[in-house]
């Protein structure tokens, strides 16, 4: 059971694929969590989406879907004792969703979103919001506030970069220390990061080898955890290939933040 308090007290990882392939795969990337949260004794929360439902095209692979999703994220849960997170889009899927994952995310263009964010709010489960492409880390008061005056404390904000032209994200850092001013904590998402949305025919390019100097800038500007995308063979998953970090190198960049 992840207990909140845990996350302000110490570095929060999160850490997975982007979307769930198969068995096999989330099988073994939770096997490397576990050894990695063993050896370095860390917070770590196994992250996987059952749906991704902001894909570029309509032909590219979502994932199996809530229900089949869902009976997935339950087994890794069950096998190897680690906490969950992944995101919902639409306010009927949070109840589903929190019966089986710790944390709630709120995808980033979402994060406005009321009736969303309430309904993740009211499951008593821990919220993500991911702040929005176009929003400062100040505006994100305002979906903050959604979920608290629903009456859920349970809050953590996610710095992801904002849109700088077409194509290109760039993160500017001082939305941590603003986001922070709110009380809450703050997380780095490394890997969408350095995306370039819509920048490789039809898909999502980006530029994983910034992976590591977007954590370490996070870690200098106060981020509570970070989150990383990761796989065992990047080049070939189904989503967000361009991003996520070889799983192989996932050790040595955690050891590089404690």
């Amino acid at each position: 059971m992840l207990n909140f308090k845990d996350i302000q007290t110490k570095p929060l990882f999160i850490a997975g694929p982007c979307v769930i392939e198969d068995e096999k795969l989330l099988k073994t990337i939770a096997e490397e969590l576990v050894r990695i949260k063993e050896e370095h004794e860390v917070n770590i929360v196994f992250k996987a989406s059952f749906d991704k439902a902001n894909r570029t095209a309509l032909s590219s692979y979502r994932g199996p879907g809530i229900s089949r999703g869902l009976e997935m994220l339950a087994r890794v849960k069950e096998e190897f004792k680690l906490p969950l997170l992944t995101d919902i889009h639409e306010a009927h899927q949070a109840e589903k969703a929190a019966a089986v994952v710790d944390i709630l995310q709120i995808p980033a263009f979402l994060c406005r979103q009321t009736d969303l964010l309430k309904a993740a709010a009211d499951t008593g489960k821990i919220v993500n919001i991911k702040k929005a492409q176009f929003l400062s880390g100040l505006d994100m008061e305002y979906p903050l506030n959604k979920v608290v005056q629903s009456g859920n404390n349970q809050v953590m904000l996610t710095e992801r970069g904002n849109m700088y032209g077409y194509n290109n994200l760039v993160v500017d850092f001082r939305n941590i220390p603003d986001m922070k001013s709110f009380g809450y904590p703050v997380i780095m998402d490394c890997t969408h990061s350095v995306q370039r949305p819509g920048g490789a025919e039809g898909k999502t390019g980006g530029n994983r080898e910034f992976v590591p100097s977007m954590a370490l800038a996070a870690k200098a500007f106060g981020a509570d955890g970070y989150f990383i995308e990761t796989h065992p063979n990047p080049d070939a998953g189904k989503s967000d290939a361009a991003n996520m970090l070889e799983l192989s190198n996932l050790e040595s960049l955690i050891k590089s933040l404690l």
